[in-house]
């Protein structure tokens, strides 16, 4: 049962605070720390290392960390002790000496719970080291089982079964919500297609998971998860975009989530695209999820807007090799429209599009980014923003919330 997230070890950076994975080269520590706290710094990048980009030879390691071998040597000994990595002699050997030793993670020696609590379905995994995914479960939500009472409740009972049917105990939570997320402690201010607010999600999950809970906008960590283990490697600078019931945004500056005040950013959803368009549940008019979001793909399709969601993916698949019907265009224009203010506004080198997005035709895909490059002073000053789908399809949540949870454990362990 065990298996990795798609695209696992192909990223750039840790998890939620700080996505570079790696400690600045030649520093171990800040000025004047004490030789445990150098060690903790060592021993934490060191995993980061592992834990992001897969197993490494000691002199790898040594190199990227910009540490001395022998410094390397005492805390891959610390952490071999600690039954958290084992070591090899590389399959492939360079040169006539004495080969540098592999250093692989073992997954089971830190493990997290992954929660993404999407509008029609919970999905739930427990994830080792490197991103190995050792079990999941998933369950749908209808009108009385979407309730946060009923949720956390059956998250609780899931995640107990799981971690018994595993033989694992997770050290650490992460939780995707599409909504409006207090990334003090996890308050769920509003998330609207689920009926919720005021929610203490955080708080209330700690208290029967026992464990550290950390809760985020979903489109934040699909952000993340692109960022780690996705299409984002390398790319210090990116905007994803996903379209659910709604639409929500993601952003990584600098290598950095951008958050905002108390973590409320995200709700790219409501830009006003379409002003005097279709009435929005935030109060505004036009706001690009009621152009492009999963209500206005099913009017494209000729579907009535409850169609369910295995339905809209096929149609807009059939798609791929056919001529595009007239009410895509207008979808792929309002597309264009939003992603141009999005991408004037933040310079991103990479947009990802991901949920429904990545079901849309290629044919619409490209005519977007023409579009995009062809109105966007900043695309055209840079000489093209690259546009692509996610190759991680609805996991993009769950890798994200993996990856929130890990940030604190991996410091610990």
């Amino acid at each position: 049962m065990s298996r990795a997230w798609v695209g696992s070890g192909a990223g750039d950076g840790p998890a939620a605070g700080d996505v570079d994975g790696a400690a600045p080269r030649g520093t171990v520590a800040t000025p004047g720390a004490r030789p445990d706290e150098a060690r903790r710094h060592n021993r934490a990048a060191l995993l980061r290392r592992l834990h992001v980009h897969g197993p490494r030879t000691r002199a790898t390691l040594a190199t990227e960390l910009g540490l001395n071998r022998s410094t390397i040597k005492a805390v891959v000994d610390g952490l071999a002790e600690a039954g958290v990595v084992t070591e090899a002699v590389p399959a492939q050997r360079n040169g006539a000496g004495r080969p540098s030793l592999m250093v692989i993670p073992k997954a089971e020696a830190a493990v997290v719970l992954a929660i993404d609590v999407r509008v029609e379905q919970v999905a739930m995994s427990m994830v080792g080291i490197g991103g190995q995914v050792l079990g999941r479960h998933s369950w749908n939500l209808h009108s009385r089982t979407r309730t946060p009472g009923e949720v956390i409740t059956h998250i609780a009972e899931s995640a107990q079964l799981l971690g018994e049917e595993l033989a694992v105990t997770a050290q650490g939570a992460g939780v995707s919500v599409p909504g409006v997320v207090r990334r003090d402690d996890g308050w769920v201010h509003e998330a609207p297609n689920l009926g919720w607010r005021d929610v203490a999600l955080g708080t209330r999950l700690a208290s029967v998971l026992r464990v550290p809970v950390q809760v985020a906008n979903d489109a934040e960590l699909g952000a993340l998860a692109e960022h780690v283990r996705g299409a984002a490697h390398g790319v210090t600078d990116l905007v994803y975009i996903s379209a659910d019931k709604g639409v929500g945004g993601g952003v990584i500056s600098e290598g950095r989530p951008l958050r905002g005040t108390r973590g409320y950013v995200g709700e790219l959803g409501h830009l006003v695209v379409r002003p005097g368009g279709r009435d929005c549940y935030c109060g505004s008019r036009g706001c690009w999820e009621t152009e492009v979001g999963e209500a206005a793909m099913c009017r494209a399709l000729g579907l009535s807007e409850d169609t369910p969601r295995g339905v809209v993916v096929a149609e807009l698949r059939s798609l791929a090799t056919a001529p595009l019907p007239g009410p895509l265009d207008e979808l792929a224009e309002w597309l264009t429209t939003g992603l141009v203010t999005v991408v004037n506004m933040m310079a991103p080198e990479l947009v990802v599009l991901g949920d429904l997005f990545t079901a849309l035709p290629p044919a619409l895909v490209d005519r977007v980014r023409a579009g995009v490059h062809e109105r966007s002073l900043v695309s055209r000053a840079v000489g093209g923003i690259a546009i692509t789908t996610s190759p991680l399809g609805r996991d993009a949540k769950l890798v994200g919330a993996a990856e929130l949870a890990f940030e604190p454990v991996l410091g610990a362990v």
